[in-house]
């Protein structure tokens, strides 16, 4: 009998234990499980998500968030169903992609970044020393739309411009290389600002007025031949020395270049005095993609891993001041003299491209 009851016993305390174990766990997870969000989001975001703060971050919010890149443009064109977000570069694609997946407005818009034209230092020295732009300091400018736009109107060449010569890379048609327009919101914006200034400083908005335009936005597309996907991959191929000098991309990706390198011998960043905006936006398609947005509009972790990357968060400019005084050599912090161009409607702007392409 004292045998049996021992055996009881310790199937008694085995089972116990067990069962502590169990419940152990059950309570670990309960404090850690997270909901897994999922979706799309433009290239140029892809760092931000992918750093293991935000990860964090987002974690102990109660979030895990997977995503998959897209040209903004060309989330269009993707099945998003079974998705909880959309997150293209700017308010034009986003809007569109609420209008056919019926998200409920406002719009979730964390942050933004203007977009500015890198340029390697010949370059930028050759460039202000023809009136197409104002050096200020090491490693910022100002680029004069109306000039750069005169210039490719008539097919300039870097051989024609004074002190090229001096620099034997400088060589052809002067322009500036974005991005595919028609799938990538960077390329589409570079033509929105582009169209601002041909305009006469009115934003493209008639039939007529796209047809004004469409000749100059012609030529700034068909020089480069072949286009990227993304501005990630223009701004590699910049980085690595290859291809043109000049190249238009978000001011995010600089930043963010800067803070890993602290520095850049031969990298100005030029502001065009005419730009525009990139307004991150998310299209949320359920609660969690909008409880997404909210949070990273909101948190201020997240708002401050968002200058990291070097995205401006809205609605608070000091933020993004205060976080890269250490690269103020190369950005202007304050957008100072730099006007802000209204982005056309994505059908303009569709069209715009279509007839820039070709």
């Amino acid at each position: 009998m004292r045998r049996i009851a021992g055996i009881i016993l310790a199937v008694l305390l085995i089972g116990g234990v067990v069962a502590a174990v169990v419940a152990g766990r059950h309570g670990d997870d309960k404090g850690t499980a997270t909901k897994t969000v999922r979706g799309v989001i433009g290239s140029e975001k892809s760092d931000f998500f992918a750093d293991p703060d935000v990860v964090k971050a987002l974690a102990a919010k109660g979030y895990t968030v997977k995503t998959e890149a897209s040209g903004s443009w060309a989330m269009d064109g993707l099945d998003l169903k079974g998705y909880d977000f959309a997150f293209p570069s700017s308010s034009a694609p986003a809007d569109q992609l609420a209008a056919k997946y019926h998200a409920r407005q406002p719009l979730p818009r964390p942050f933004y970044s203007p977009l500015v034209v890198v340029a390697h230092r010949s370059a930028a020295e050759v460039l202000a020393a023809n009136g197409l732009a104002v050096l200020d300091g090491k490693g910022k400018g100002t680029l004069k739309m109306a000039a750069y736009l005169d210039a490719a109107r008539h097919d300039r060449t870097w051989q024609q411009l004074k002190g090229a010569k001096a620099h034997g890379e400088l060589t052809g048609t002067l322009y500036i290389t974005s991005t595919d327009p028609e799938t990538s919101n960077s390329g589409a914006l570079y033509l929105a600002a582009a169209s601002y200034v041909a305009n006469g400083g009115q934003v493209v908005a008639s039939d007529a007025a796209v047809a004004k335009t469409a000749p100059l936005l012609r030529k700034l597309v068909s020089v480069q031949g072949a286009q990227q996907p993304s501005s990630d991959s223009v701004f590699r191929d910049f980085i690595s020395g290859a291809g043109n000098p000049l190249v238009c991309l978000y001011e995010s990706q600089v930043v963010s270049l800067l803070a890993e390198q602290h520095g850049a011998d031969d990298l100005v960043v030029l502001y065009p005095d005419t730009t525009v905006n990139s307004d991150h936006t998310i299209v949320p398609m359920d609660d969690a993609g909008r409880e997404l947005g909210d949070l990273l509009s909101t948190d201020p972790t997240l708002r401050k891993l968002a200058v990291k990357h070097g995205f401006r968060p809205q609605g608070d400019s000091a933020e993004f001041v205060t976080a890269t005084a250490d690269r103020a050599a190369y950005l202007n912090q304050t957008l100072t003299g730099v006007r802000q161009a209204p982005v056309p409607t994505s059908a303009v702007l569709h069209e715009m491209a279509r007839r820039a392409r070709g």
